[in-house]
């Protein structure tokens, strides 16, 4: 009689049809253990683990001897079924056609290969095995961590059979489960795609639209972040004519390029495979830790590149940085918004807070086949953040320190690495030499072995001097290193490092000795070609010619096209013979300064404070494009310019970096690093003891606190700013700041002497967009405290001039002021129509936020008009919006009107 072992509901057994009696949870919990993994041995202690998790109790082995007793018991009359006791633990060997999880896994990996009709069916079957939650009955930690796992694989089962039923027409019979999917899973983009798209083909393009707008509206309130790519391309497909079957998913492949010379290693690279190989229900995780300079990365990247095919949703890589001597670590958070984008995400999209890009990343790689290295992490909680969390994904490490932590939260293994082996040492040098050299000097290459101690970095920088000068002798290379003085670093290796980089310093060009002590002094992770020049003060042309010297002694490495890193042994040892001249690094904030601005200023042209100077201009940023694409690469390092400039004094530079990056920073929710980056420059401007870089740093540092929520402490910047301001356009900046601070202290009246302030100064200034908000702005007020006709006056005047700049959002803005304004002079139909277009628009320039807003404005101008109806649906929808959006106060004051008016 054969035996079917079942995960994929209630946990249980059949045998002839018959339910085999396994007892209480717990015992079923042994079973469900030696099942996941049938043929694999597992241990008492991890037995003891899955079934108790970090609290067993006092006698947890004798009790579980006790389950493994009665579930042998269970299965005395089944001949396919026993569980063995080994010397390393217990196994149930069992065909895994007999455990619905791995039929499962099976089929479900065969749907995604075969040909459509069959993948169907394929993907039906498998999906058929589910009888309920995965597990069900149990409880615990492994139990609820492997449950996730499989719920998860179950998901992405589903939504492949989704999209191979659009590749074969079945949209009709698609959409009512689509929808129902859509409710139980609001966020799933994938999903939203497959009911826009299926809605789309059934004819109902109207349906499709509003259901990609709800998505949106979701995506933006709960998570921060607005729809992915490839959602935003269909809805614009649906809009404009026939859109594709379904929209391909990013593969990020992001992995740098490893060295040519790799050596030896090949223990460590069969413990990588080891380790690293996928096992079900467990995350594949690695520590790779040493010394600095014993090549974790270049083994970390060799194995990576070497099983890259092993990952097909590809590969993120992130250096972290954890020891860099010029500056702090990457924090998590923007790693983790580099990940985001690297799937798909667009960077305005990715949520501003820590845990919100948390979340949404582990949503977004749950279920992939992902690689994902994390190089250089400073210590455990520094990785955290960073790990996928599912039990797909595949993680490799590498460290300086130990990772202790890692290793007891979440059971990650650590492989220590040591330096070369003096044969693996002679081989590195070997790639790099002749054979006829090597034997001629066995005396001078065993001294050169003995001075680079068996670090991979030092022997690569002594093998690259060799190999530059072929008609040296080795003996000179050993002359040189005996001139070196002490150690740099104490790291026990036995290695002379600092008679290595002299050596390999000596040789060079005196203009590329000049170089390489300048450009250690950078601020920042990397350095592109253009900002190397500025910092050596030499045309780009010459400083790629003196980095190339740089490179080929291996003190510095071009990581990607254009762009050039140290090793942090390297740079430490640069920075102690650059000394204290602060120049080079002062010529590089400059110059980072000054595209900057150039790159706000192609982002919003609008305002230019007095106090940056003359507006700056560089042929490489004319277009947002441009704009965007230099902020994005640059903001790590300009973040760490700014702290340069603060710390050596140079005031002027630090409000002029954090000018530079306030749009960016806006459009891409960093708000925190925006509120730090002003906090310092408001920081520097009280030093400097400058009235206006006072002004100018209090009032973007309120802005910005102001968006935190932080209003009390927002006001006492923005006053501050206000008395010391002098310019009127900033003064006028200033007051529109406050007047939205201070609506959302409840206080309109305030809030209308500010914006009738601001629009008093921004008349006379000639710039049309800035006075459109201000006209806005007080005409919105001035409806609120009642004062209709100059707000109507104000509004069409802002309407006009909007509408002859194109600006779809600030029209949208002025068009509901409008509307509001014609309610409340009982205009009801006027008051439908300004609203129906500005919905139009706010849809256009994707505005969730405020086209909830008019929605329940239209439902109020509805009601006042006597059209019960379509009040109804407009409060219905807009309440829907409302709670999707966390605003539950406004939802709560819509339910009641919906409430009060159906009766």
């Amino acid at each position: 009689m054969a035996v079917e072992f079942q995960l994929l509901g209630e946990v249980g057994a059949r045998v002839g049809g018959r339910w085999v009696e396994l007892g209480h949870a717990r015992q079923r919990c042994v079973l469900a253990a030696l099942v996941v993994e049938p043929n694999r041995q597992q241990s008492l202690d991890v037995l003891v683990e899955r079934v108790w998790g970090d609290r067993p109790p006092n006698k947890a082995r004798t009790t579980l001897y006790g389950y493994l007793y009665r579930l042998r018991q269970a299965f005395a009359d089944v001949p396919d079924v026993r569980i063995d006791r080994t010397a390393a633990g217990y196994v149930l060997p069992v065909d895994e056609d007999r455990v619905d999880l791995h039929r499962f896994r099976r089929l479900a990996g065969r749907a995604h290969d075969a040909a459509a009709p069959d993948a169907l069916a394929l993907a039906d079957r498998a999906l058929g095995l589910w009888r309920g939650e995965a597990l069900g009955g149990l409880t615990g930690e492994w139990v609820d961590a492997l449950r996730r796992a499989l719920e998860q694989q179950r998901w992405q089962t589903l939504l492949h059979r989704n999209d191979i039923a659009l590749r074969l027409g079945h949209h009709d019979t698609l959409v009512p489960v689509l929808a129902d999917l859509a409710d139980r899973h609001p966020l799933d983009e994938r999903l939203a795609g497959q009911l826009v798209l299926a809605l789309y083909r059934s004819g109902r393009q109207a349906d499709a639209l509003r259901h990609y707008r709800l998505v949106r509206d979701r995506l933006v309130e709960e998570l921060g972040t607005d729809p992915g790519p490839q959602l935003r391309g269909l809805h614009q497909q649906v809009l404009e004519g026939e859109p594709p079957a379904h929209p391909p998913p990013p593969v990020p492949r992001q992995l740098p390029a490893t060295h040519r010379t790799f050596v030896g290693r090949v223990d460590q690279l069969a413990a990588l495979d080891k380790a690293l190989s996928p096992a079900p229900g467990e995350a594949p995780m690695l520590a790779l830790v040493g010394s600095a300079g014993t090549g974790k990365t270049t083994l970390a990247l060799h194995w990576a590149h070497r099983a890259a095919d092993r990952f097909p949703d590809g590969h993120l890589y992130a250096d972290l940085r954890g020891f860099d001597p010029t500056g702090a670590p990457v924090p998590a958070a923007a790693v983790v918004g580099r990940f985001l984008e690297a799937l798909g995400l667009p960077a305005a999209s990715v949520p501003p807070d820590p845990d919100g890009r948390a979340a949404l990343y582990r949503s977004l790689v749950a279920g992939k086949r992902l690689l994902v290295v994390l190089d250089n992490a400073r210590d455990s909680e520094h990785v955290l953040p960073l790990l996928p969390g599912g039990s797909t994904c595949t993680v490799l490490i590498t460290s300086r320190h130990r990772l202790t932590g890692l290793a007891v939260s979440h059971a990650v293994p650590t492989l220590e690495l040591d330096v070369f082996t003096d044969a693996e040492a002679r081989e590195l040098l070997a790639r790099h030499l002749s054979d006829r050299r090597l034997r001629a000097e066995p005396d001078a290459v065993t001294d050169l072995l003995r001075w680079c101690g068996g670090l991979p970095l030092a022997l690569g920088i002594i093998a690259a001097r060799a190999a530059t000068h072929p008609e040296f002798p080795l003996s000179v290379l050993v002359d040189e290193l005996r001139d070196g003085v002490t150690a740099l670093g104490s790291d026990g290796s036995g290695t002379n490092l600092r008679a290595v980089f002299d050596a390999s310093v000596r040789v060079l060009p005196d203009a590329a000795a000049t170089a390489f002590t300048g450009l250690a002094a950078a601020p920042g992770p990397d350095i592109a070609l253009p900002a190397a020049a500025a910092t050596l003060d030499v045309p780009p042309r010459r400083a790629r010619e003196l980095l190339r010297h740089l490179e080929t002694g291996h003190l510095v490495r071009q990581h990607t096209p254009g762009r050039y890193r140290m090793h942090d042994l390297v740079r430490a040892y640069a920075t102690e013979r650059a000394h204290t001249d602060p120049r080079p690094t002062l010529r590089l904030i400059d110059h980072y300064a000054r595209t900057g601005r150039a790159a706000e200023a192609v982002l919003y042209p609008h305002e230019h404070p007095a106090v940056l100077g003359g507006a700056p201009s560089t042929p490489d940023i004319t277009d947002e494009p441009a704009a965007l694409a230099w902020l994005t690469a640059e903001h790590a390092n300009l973040l760490a310019a700014q702290q340069a400039a603060r710390r050596l004094g140079s005031h002027h530079h630090v409000w002029e970096l954090a000018w530079a990056l306030d749009t960016f920073q806006r459009r891409q929710g960093l708000i925190a690093d925006q509120v730090a980056v002003w906090r310092t420059a408001d920081d520097a401007a009280d030093d400097s003891g400058q009235p206006d870089a006072r002004a100018l740093t209090s009032w973007r540092l309120g802005t910005a606190l102001a968006r935190t929520g932080a209003l009390d402490e927002a006001i006492v910047h923005l006053e501050r700013s206000l008395g010391l301001c002098a310019d009127p356009s900033g003064q006028a900046s200033v007051h529109q700041s406050l007047a939205w601070v201070r609506e959302q202290q409840g206080d309109d009246h305030a809030a209308l002497h500010h914006a009738t302030s601001a629009l008093e100064v921004l008349r006379t200034l000639g710039v049309p967009m800035r006075e459109a908000h201000a006209l806005n702005q007080a005409g919105w007020y001035a409806a609120r405290v009642d004062d209709l006709e100059p707000a109507q006056r104000f509004c069409e005047e802002a309407l006009e001039i909007t509408r002859r700049h194109d600006d779809r959002d600030a029209e949208a803005r002025v068009l509901d002021s409008l509307g509001y304004i014609a309610h409340l002079a009982g205009r009801h139909d006027t008051a439908a129509g300004h609203y129906e277009q500005a919905l139009l628009r706010f849809e256009e320039a994707g505005a969730s936020y405020d086209y909830a807003d008019t929605l329940a404005r239209l439902g109020d101008t509805h009601a006042a008009n006597g059209n019960v109806p379509r009040a109804l649906t407009a409060w219905r929808e807009a309440s829907t919006m409302y709670r999707r959006q966390h605003r539950e106060l406004d939802a709560q004051r819509l339910s009641q009107r919906i409430e009060a008016t159906s009766r």
